[in-house]
């Protein structure tokens, strides 16, 4: 009896000695995209009042654990029985990111009359509410597409292990994807809070805490639109980096041109080729109900 409960332990340990060498694996096939989730999420979590941003923010973490929840067992089942649909999937998800990342760049070249609006007109709590709202499905939807990218890279890698080591390593990635980039997330859009606090932290003047205080809050709105610049990007590289992967066409396109600008190239070309026609769609379909 007590050896079948040593040799059950030693299984186990073994186990999570796999489990541990995989997941540092898989970590490191996912650390770019893990980047540009950061980024990406950082910018779609930022640009609220200081007293919304955490509410906003743990509303967004629990819309990406209820996307995990439904994208691990879908990814586990589609990896092994609809191979194929995974694939259709990802292109899906491209084309939405890249989408997203023209819409961006359309919208700071082309500001509209809302846009302008937003900016001159102090909005309304039901307004704030809404706009709030608005950010926060965005943030979720684009987390979900990221999500399937990490957890579908992440399965590659262990593809060939057993189904239980398969399980445990991209949870553990998954969810290393949630509460990695979110406390992340969280430490970046509190940065002027931190700020005040340590320039509060003693009654004498132009101290360490001072120094390092005032830097945090004059920085945070610098942060805030590098945030805003590479969450763009990444929108773009990680929309590419699917195209690229998945369909031979853009796989075989430009061999000579490094793949990070290929990336962005190809991203960039087909979200501009998506956001044009839904742009002409919204403008008459506006035009209509003038």
């Amino acid at each position: 009896m007590a050896s079948g409960l040593f040799a059950l332990l030693d299984d186990i340990a073994t186990l999570m000695d796999d489990v541990a060498v995989m997941s540092k694996v898989a970590a490191k096939k996912t650390a770019g995209i893990l980047g540009d989730d950061l980024a990406v999420n950082a910018e779609k979590a930022s640009g609220f009042l200081p007293d919304r941003e955490l509410p906003v923010l743990w509303a967004i973490t629990k819309g990406s654990f209820l996307n995990k929840l439904i994208i691990l067992p879908l990814a586990f089942l589609l990896s092994a029985f609809v191979p194929l649909a995974v694939t259709i999937i990802l292109i899906i998800g491209g084309l939405y990111l890249a989408y997203e990342g023209a819409d961006k760049i359309y919208h700071y070249l082309v500001p509209s009359h809302e846009d302008k609006a937003r900016l001159d007109v102090e909005l309304s709590k039901e307004e704030i509410l809404a706009l709030e709202k608005q950010k926060i499905k965005s943030a979720i939807t684009t987390d979900f597409i990221l999500s399937v990218e990490i957890v579908i890279i992440a399965l590659g890698t262990v593809i060939n292990e057993s189904l239980t080591t398969q399980i445990l390593v991209v949870s553990v990635i998954a969810m290393l994807a949630t509460v990695g980039v979110y406390g992340i997330v969280a430490l970046i859009v509190r940065m002027d809070e931190l700020g005040y606090k340590l320039i509060a932290l003693n009654d004498r003047k132009d101290s360490f805490s001072d120094k390092v205080g005032i830097l945090l809050v004059k920085g945070l709105p610098w942060v805030v639109r590098a945030l805003g610049f590479i969450g763009t990007i990444a929108l773009l590289l990680v929309s590419g980096g699917i195209f690229r992967h998945n369909i031979d066409f853009f796989h075989h396109l430009l061999p000579n041109v490094p793949g990070i600008l290929k990336d962005l190239l190809i991203g960039l070309v087909v979200g501009i080729l998506v956001f044009f026609p839904i742009l002409i769609f919204q403008k008459i379909r506006e035009s209509k109900k003038a």
